[in-house]
């Protein structure tokens, strides 16, 4: 018999619930998105997320069950999300699994919400060869991360300012666009030439693995500007398409520039942006031509969802890293913490 991991997600504004076995074999993955509700905003409302997640939490999971064909008697475990997120909304996620432990008197796991992006290759390729640097890019994080085994990371790098896709929407709402911004900057890029405008990348300090989008995302909100004071007309296909060529450009030379320094031939990308086309292509392209392996989920996976949760969920059910039923959102949590009633630790191999 497998290990049957019912997990759940509720960080921002995604209800989402799964059951997967031994980490790969994914039975259900049900996401109820709030992007309609959100979009007339240009954005996530905390309060209203939460309101939803609540009207949504145990439809979804009763959904999540009947379709993995599993009844609640044959799960091994509880996963869920406790940060980092919005608080209100991880809150939701929490209560619910921990009521659902404590009544099947399963045990728990809290999973960190970056950790479960890292682990949403996992679930497609379970046999990935370590060590590896994971790029987990979205709208709230852009991180580097080096893995040498399970549970073990190390952030090599990170955003100083807007994460990627935070700027993706950023520049979108400037463009008249709309929520999200991601999948709508790369459709119009689609007919531009990201050619036609100059657009500055920030690498940083000599040596520096950090991002930074900030100053992008000014250099295009002032081009858009300066053009409008003038009366000139703008190419917004030609915008759309350099934008995202210079965040791709940043994203995929810093990205192999930590896999040779580290000395690891596997990449893995995950996070919402790892959805675009452009960034995919690039990094196939660029790694391909110096015999780097590179990992990307499928488009499902990489969005907010729940299976990536129970897939982290089951590499923490073997180490026996459980989680008590005092479990607490926490909506700062780092990459390698564990925080529990109110402690802390670092984990440390």
């Amino acid at each position: 018999m497998g290990v049957n991991i019912l997990g759940i997600e509720t960080s921002c504004d995604e209800t989402a619930a799964a059951v997967v076995v031994d980490g790969a074999e994914i039975r259900s993955n049900i996401i109820s998105s709030q992007v309609d509700v959100h979009q007339k905003f240009g954005g996530v409302v905390p309060e209203i997320a939460s309101r939803k997640h609540l009207e949504l939490i145990t439809p979804v999971i009763e959904e999540a069950m009947e379709e993995s064909g599993l009844k609640f008697a044959d799960l091994d475990a509880v996963a869920v999300t406790y940060g980092p997120g919005l608080v209100g909304a991880l809150l939701v996620g929490v209560a619910a699994a921990k009521a659902l432990a404590y009544g099947l008197d399963l045990p728990l796991l809290g999973i960190n919400h970056i950790e479960g992006h890292i682990y949403a290759n996992f679930a497609v390729t379970p046999d990935l060869e370590f060590p590896l640097v994971c790029l987990v890019v979205s709208g709230g994080h852009t991180d580097l991360v080096y893995m040498e085994k399970h549970g073990n990371y190390q952030v090599l790098g990170k955003t100083r300012d807007d994460a990627a896709g935070e700027a993706f929407d950023k520049v979108a709402r400037t463009l008249g666009l709309g929520y999200p911004g991601g999948p709508l900057i790369e459709r119009l890029a689609q007919s531009g030439d990201p050619g036609a405008i100059e657009l500055p990348r920030a690498y940083l300090e000599k040596g520096s693995l950090d991002f930074s989008f900030s100053g992008l995302k000014s250099a295009v909100i002032n081009f858009l500007h300066r053009a409008r004071q003038r009366g000139e007309q703008v190419n917004q296909a030609d915008l759309a398409a350099g934008f995202q060529q210079a965040v791709a450009d940043v994203l995929v030379d810093k990205t192999i520039e930590a896999a040779k320094g580290a000395g690891v031939s596997t990449i893995l990308l995950a996070g919402g942006v790892a959805a675009n086309s452009k960034l995919r292509k690039d990094f196939m392209d660029k790694a391909g031509h110096l015999s780097l392996r590179v990992h990307v989920p499928p488009l499902i996976l990489c969005t907010d969802n729940a299976a990536m949760i129970a897939c982290a969920a089951y590499y923490k059910f073997l180490r026996g890293s459980f989680a008590p039923l005092t479990l607490n959102a926490v909506p700062s949590l780092k990459l390698g913490e564990e925080r529990y009633e109110g402690n802390f630790r670092r984990i440390v191999f």
